[in-house]
């Protein structure tokens, strides 16, 4: 289904609520308990996210934003001119401006998320914002193979996008995985520009995760209250508890949501039971050297072209293109 105005044309490929109900029954029926980060990402979610990327103890955005102005030129000559940008997990598609602005005539946007009104109202901002460039938003899951829609423009390379460090959220084979239908939805000749954050001292990585306002808490725990809002759930999210920290053997960060205490809950019918201390891994959040995530860019048949990092060396911002 597709509706446009003008410059705006919106796909909806019904990444829907079967799928989630079907994850929550697969994740909270396993041993031990989880549930997907993806869907983290509903309406509230992608607010209390926003609210995240400008916490004094969250360095990520402001980093990964700072490098992208910094660069944007040696970015845009990369790109080169008339293409068509594919921003995967597009969110409130603010560091793609940055990007907008440094081309040289691109031919189409492409926003593609899977919180449906969340991505309809950013993609129309940015549409307004720009009045000449094609915008085209595509409601999916990005992290399963999709097809793009006919694309505006004349027949200029497809770029893809993937900002914020939420290549993270991959085990490192599924990192490769990803990468490889990322080169398939771009087609041949098709380029990627990608945040990863750096290995760094535990001690910044935990602050990023347990902010002093509570917003990562709120994060998390809203994927209960996602539950108890789509599956007529009674979960007590008062009593869970968000745990995150670095896990430093591993390479990541680990978020759980941790039951206080012995308690059951009905999820769209059914009966879940959690004991006292028992976890529901929620996220991991890998940090790669640069040598590290190269190798894994290499694995998936693209090449390392370039890659900034700002002065502590805490993000960097890759690209890479396909042999």
């Amino acid at each position: 289904m597709a509706d446009g105005d003008g410059g705006f044309a919106f796909h909806d490929l019904a990444p829907g609520e079967e799928s989630f109900r079907d994850a929550v029954f697969s994740g909270l029926g396993r041993t031990p308990k989880m549930l997907p980060c993806k869907f983290f990402y509903d309406e509230r979610g992608s607010a209390l996210f926003e609210e995240i990327c400008r916490l004094p103890e969250y360095y990520l955005t402001r980093t990964e934003i700072a490098i992208l102005e910094h660069r944007a030129g040696a970015i845009a000559a990369q790109i080169g001119p008339h293409a068509r940008l594919v921003e995967l997990g597009s969110g409130a598609s603010i560091k793609v401006r940055i990007l907008l602005r440094a081309l040289a005539n691109p031919a189409a946007y492409v926003a593609v998320d899977i919180s449906r009104e969340w991505l309809r109202e950013a993609a129309g901002e940015l549409a307004a914002d720009f009045p000449d460039l094609p915008v085209v938003a595509v409601c999916a899951d990005y992290t399963r193979p999709f097809p793009l829609p006919p694309l505006p423009g004349p027949g200029g390379k497809r770029v893809g996008f993937f900002p914020g460090s939420t290549i993270g959220n991959f085990e490192p084979d599924a990192v490769v995985r990803f990468l490889r239908h990322c080169g398939e939805l771009l087609g041949p000749g098709g380029e990627m520009l990608i945040g990863a954050d750096l290995k760094k001292e535990p001690a910044i990585l935990n602050a990023a995760y347990n902010d002093s306002a509570g917003k990562n808490a709120a994060f998390n725990r809203n994927l209960l209250n996602r539950i108890n809002r789509e599956l007529d759930g009674d979960i007590d999210v008062a009593r869970f508890a968000h745990v995150a920290f670095y896990n430093e053997a591993a390479g990541r960060v680990e978020l759980y949501l941790e039951s206080r205490a012995a308690q059951s809950a009905r999820i769209a019918g059914r009966r879940f039971d959690f004991a006292a201390g028992e976890r529901i891994h929620t996220e991991n959040s890998y940090k790669y050297s640069i040598d590290e995530f190269h190798a894994l860019a290499v694995r998936a048949g693209f090449r390392p072209v370039d890659t900034w990092t700002d002065p502590d060396r805490l993000f960097s911002v890759h690209y890479l293109r396909q042999e």
